[in-house]
């Protein structure tokens, strides 16, 4: 099949998760790059699609001018990723959708919930997709767990612990010239969550992938260690589920030692699961009065949902960039259908506008608790 089209704004020279989404768009040969507004300064942008080798009449100054121009060519994009701060998702995302062009977004899904709902809106009534990149459930073990759980492998579900903690905003990283940090800790650029909104929304939404159920209430106490800091830079949340169990979620930027720590563990009436994503394809089964068995992606005991996402043997590295590859061939899967006017290819899973709504939510209610001495908010 021809790779279909895609345009990319934002991720230009400097950026760290454009490069991320232009590897994972051609791991499995669905995507083409062809047109960029890769900057919101013209000179950055030109610069950044001239080392990307795109065609200088499709390196855009300004996403509008490429939504308008896109739409109209015999051979336009198809979809567009979007890799810009929090607070430029909405806008682009709008444009494109409105033109009938596919959107991929990074998460979270804008910078306020007002934002989130007018885009929300605008996705339902576009003749197009939007895919929002949780990468962290395209691992194939991950896979694996939320088949299990829903199998009734663990039983009814009685705990849910998530946590994914770094430690590399332990200092004012955002005082050293560090763009990274500078745009994650202001609340006009990232929103109402610090560390909450950049990784405890990736650590949100996996839970809540496995364990196949969202709490209806939490309480957050919410903290910014480092002086001065206006957001959040520790977060941990208590979740209470309608079925009886209970969760707690802890998401840190300041915990030395932890580069990347996404942790998750399930247990229920019948067993146990624990999965850690710096050893990702490794999944732990513990039946209760049984003992702990350990099941491999490409191993035996993966099931059919983590080898349908699997791309190489059993026993070699398969991580981060895969996972985020996953996301996105399985958007190219949609895309097709959706383009043909046939309904989503079974067993396609991908985060929806939806799941960008709920871990919006999941901010605004943590905000709301930890203004009010970690008070309980319904969801």
């Amino acid at each position: 099949m021809t790779a279909i089209n895609l345009g990319m704004v934002g991720g230009g020279q400097g950026a760290f998760i454009g490069g991320v989404h232009r590897i994972a768009a051609r791991i499995d040969g669905e995507f083409r790059l062809v047109a960029g507004a890769l900057s919101s300064t013209p000179e950055k942008a030109r610069a950044s699609g001239a080392e990307l080798g795109l065609d200088p009449a499709r390196i855009y100054d300004d996403y509008r001018q490429m939504a308008t121009r896109e739409a109209r060519l015999k051979d336009g994009i198809r979809a567009v990723a979007i890799v810009t701060p929090n607070h430029m998702h909405a806008g682009p995302a709008i444009e494109f959708l409105k033109r009938g062009i596919h959107v991929i977004c990074d998460k979270p899904l804008t910078a306020t919930m007002a934002e989130a709902r007018k885009l929300a809106k605008v996705a339902a009534e576009a003749k197009a997709l939007f895919i929002l990149t949780h990468n962290y459930t395209g691992y194939p073990m991950v896979r694996q767990a939320r088949a299990m759980v829903a199998a009734g492998e663990l039983g009814k579900i009685r705990l849910v612990q998530v946590e994914y903690v770094q430690d590399w905003l332990t200092e004012a990283a955002e005082a050293s010239g560090s763009k990274q940090a500078e745009w994650r800790t202001d609340p006009a650029r990232s929103g109402a969550g610090g560390a909450l909104g950049d990784i405890g929304t990736h650590a949100y939404n996996l839970a809540a992938f496995v364990a196949g159920q969202e709490p209806e209430a939490l309480a957050a106490d919410l903290t910014s260690f480092v002086p001065g800091r206006p957001l959040d830079d520790n977060a941990h949340v208590m979740m209470r589920y309608a079925g009886g169990a209970k969760g707690t979620l802890w998401a840190s930027q300041v915990a030395p030692g932890n580069e990347n720590g996404l942790r998750l563990r399930i247990y229920g009436e019948k067993g146990g699961l624990e999965w850690s994503q710096e050893d990702p394809n490794r999944l732990w089964f513990t039946p209760f009065g049984q003992d702990k068995r350990l099941i491999t992606r490409g191993g035996a005991g993966a099931g059919f949902d983590a080898q349908r996402v699997t791309r190489i043997p059993g026993g070699h590295p398969e991580g981060y960039l895969e996972a985020f590859a996953t996301i996105y061939t399985e958007a190219a899967r949609a895309i097709r259908a959706f383009d043909a006017g046939q309904p989503k290819p079974e067993g396609v899973i991908y985060p929806t506008i939806e799941d960008g709504l709920r871990g919006m939510r999941f901010v605004e209610a943590c905000v709301q608790s930890a203004k009010r001495n970690a008070s309980w908010v319904l969801l």
